[in-house]
């Protein structure tokens, strides 16, 4: 069956970063576009970011332009989200998806991975 599996959550002090990846198996990755939405206590899950199959497009949300950036690597089945200059409005709980179409929106992703928290300190 499908597997999304994401790593690289923890503690971190503002200002500082972390590396997100998500594998993927049990799928064509390379013929799905990917997303990592994050979800704070008490709040609706949201996007983050997205990238097409072939990594050529990519997309993320205003509150975190230019500071995180999404990337995939085919070849292992794994897509990233490096995330810099981190706030500690950026504390959740974040999670990779998989869709058949180039999207934001939550509810067209076909596959979901279980999350993994970041927590940002001040």
């Amino acid at each position: 069956q499908v597997q999304l599996v994401e790593s690289g959550g923890g503690l971190v002090q503002a200002g500082g970063s972390l590396r997100l990846s998500c594998v993927a198996s049990g799928l064509t990755f390379s013929s799905y576009s990917m997303g990592w939405f994050r979800q704070a206590p008490g709040k609706e899950r949201e996007f983050v970011a997205r990238i097409n199959w072939s990594g050529g497009s990519t997309d993320s949300a205003d509150s975190v332009k230019g500071r995180f950036t999404i990337s995939r690597d085919n070849a292992k089945n794994t897509v990233y989200l490096q995330m810099n200059s981190l706030k500690p409005e950026d504390t959740a709980v974040y999670y990779c998806a998989a869709a058949n179409t180039y999207t934001s929106r939550a509810r067209f992703y076909n596959y979901w991975g279980q999350g993994t928290q970041v927590t940002v300190s001040s």
